[in-house]
């Protein structure tokens, strides 16, 4: 996750490359690049206003810290951030100043699409806001779902001409440009899609209290879930995990008691990658009574390597550095026994040889994997496929053996946790509800995406409302039509499990990234054309069909 290749970097990232002697074109760890730098400036690797103040709500967000010129700034200091940049006096006149992005002299006018908030009620020190689509919205949401239809991102294009402002057509057309490595067309994108919610935000919603609420139940809400959902990631592969981890918050933020997107399996990562350990931490102690957030995979590993990361530090005094270590190697222990199913893919991913003595235990042999429910083999699936890069570091995998061994003894001693996991395995994890799949379909992480259950993966998944809750709160419905969708809109996601070129399509009907899959066999190369001079992808739907 965190390596890029070189041209997808900014200058600045670029600059800092050349300077380790890193060649053009080559993966570069940008994660050990930038503590590198911080540590060169005499930076503390704890960085402030996240989890700094306990007198904050642990889901404080600071508007700063939502632009990612303050993490940059933070590596390579004001003027060479600033240097990069083109003269703002010299931009387009916008709609009004805004946090989340900055506005582009290269966007279309603005003018407002017909979106806007509406404050639906106040509680208990909440309040309750959604979105509100207009009348001439609402014609082109309904032109904009007729485009998914016809699986002709032309459609979209042109609608987005009419409407460069209409936020599905921007998240949609992001999707494809993505699936096409234009990164930086679909960050734009998704960068447009955010500037026209944010100008739509009612007077007194506020992005940092903590206080402000989205329900997810609405559709207009879902799209804004999503924008910021993508701008995140956008910010965490730039190398930007600060920033993303601000995010991270604010959605979580929005509805923390239902997490629609499910953010608690990713907020631990993010805190790691941006090494905001005291705030993971801090999450963890809050919650835990009510949230039960050590029943979670990740949580279980990552508090105990935040725990192990505070020990290492050099500012910890030896006698707390001590007491860290030795709680993280409990933790870490509990982890293991709770958890014995995620040992042998993350050495896997890791490129590591087990021990012998390991791999042939019955307590972490392949009965572990066998043993998992599908809801658990989901869980573990998605942690390790996000965070094994976190553990390749050598003291990390060094820990991890000592306490691997450690936990074999226990084992073998017949330590009464051991059977008392077990039981809570068996009773647990029974089935995943709908917001974790949501969560491993947006994460298109092929590890996880490969355990989604059937009734998942045999159903529509539109990329731009994936999986919409069961008891979605309607404001206003489609007007009946004709079913124009076609043959393809009536097929279920796995009869495309080994078309390679449907990625357009499968952008546009299914949100699916199906690069991970298996190459498409060589009959099926006549089901469908590319037309080379508009990179337009056609299909023989008369082939398909016989």
């Amino acid at each position: 996750m965190g390596v890029l290749p070189l041209r997808h970097l900014t200058w600045s990232h670029r600059l800092l490359c050349l300077m380790c002697g890193c060649q053009e074109g080559a993966g570069d760890d940008i994660d050990a690049l930038l503590e590198t730098i911080e540590q060169s400036n005499g930076l503390t690797l704890q960085s402030e206003g996240c989890g700094a103040s306990d007198n904050r709500p642990v889901l404080y967000v600071e508007h700063r810290n939502l632009n990612p010129e303050t993490e940059l700034k933070r590596y390579f200091g004001a003027r060479a951030v600033l240097g990069d940049q083109r003269p703002r006096q010299r931009q387009r006149q916008f709609h009004r100043s805004t946090w989340m992005t900055i506005p582009k002299d290269t966007w279309p006018r603005f003018s407002r699409p017909g979106i806007s908030m509406t404050l639906l009620e106040s509680r208990d020190g909440l309040q309750y806001f959604t979105f509100e689509h207009s009348r001439d919205y609402q014609q082109i949401q309904f032109k904009f779902l007729n485009s998914v239809e016809s699986m002709d991102p032309n459609n979209i294009v042109a609608l987005l001409q009419m409407n460069p402002y209409h936020i599905d057509s921007l998240l949609q057309l992001s999707d494809v440009c993505r699936i096409q490595e234009d990164q930086e067309m679909a960050r734009d994108l998704i960068e447009r899609a955010l500037y026209s919610f944010e100008c739509a935000f009612h007077p007194v919603c506020s992005l940092t209290s903590g206080t402000s609420r989205l329900d997810y139940l609405r559709p207009e809400n879902r799209a804004f879930y999503l924008a910021v959902y993508k701008h995140m990631m956008f910010l965490e592969r730039r190398g930007c995990p600060r920033t993303a981890l601000e995010y991270c918050r604010l959605i979580l933020s929005l509805d923390p008691d239902s997490d629609p997107l499910c953010m608690l399996l990713l907020i631990d990562f993010l805190s790691l990658r941006s090494r905001e350990y005291n705030f993971l931490l801090r999450l963890y102690q809050d919650w835990e009574v009510h949230r039960n957030l050590s029943q979670l995979p990740n949580f279980a590993f990552s508090v105990a390597l935040s725990h192990f990361h505070l020990s290492q530090e050099d500012q910890t005094e030896s006698e707390e550095r001590e007491r860290l270590k030795h709680k993280a190697a409990l933790l870490l222990q509990d982890a293991l026994i709770m958890f014995p199913g995620v040992l042998m893919p993350l050495l896997d991913l890791c490129t590591v040889q087990p021990d012998a003595a390991v791999s042939s235990h019955d307590f972490f042999g392949p009965r572990s994997q066998l043993g998992q429910s599908p809801a658990l083999a989901e869980l573990v699936s998605l942690y390790v496929g996000r965070t094994h890069t976190l553990w390749r570091e050598g003291g990390v995998l060094l820990w991890l053996e000592e306490c691997v061994r450690e936990v074999l003894r226990r084992v073998d001693a017949k330590d009464p946790l051991v059977e008392d996991c077990q039981n809570k395995r068996k009773q647990r994890y029974q089935s995943a509800p709908l917001n974790i799949h949501r969560h491993v379909i947006l994460s298109e992480i092929k590890e996880a995406t490969s355990t989604l259950p059937l009734e998942v993966t045999t159903q529509s998944v539109m990329g731009f409302d994936p999986l919409p809750p069961l008891d979605s709160v309607v404001s206003y419905t489609r007007p009946e039509r004709g079913d124009t969708a076609g043959l393809l809109g009536r097929v279920p996601l796995c009869s495309f499990a080994h078309l390679n070129l449907f990625f357009l399509l499968a952008s546009l009907r299914y949100g699916f990234f199906f690069a991970t899959l298996p190459r498409r066999p060589a009959s099926w190369s006549r089901l469908f054309t590319v037309d080379v001079e508009t990179g337009v992808l056609r299909v023989l739907f008369n082939e398909a069909a016989s």
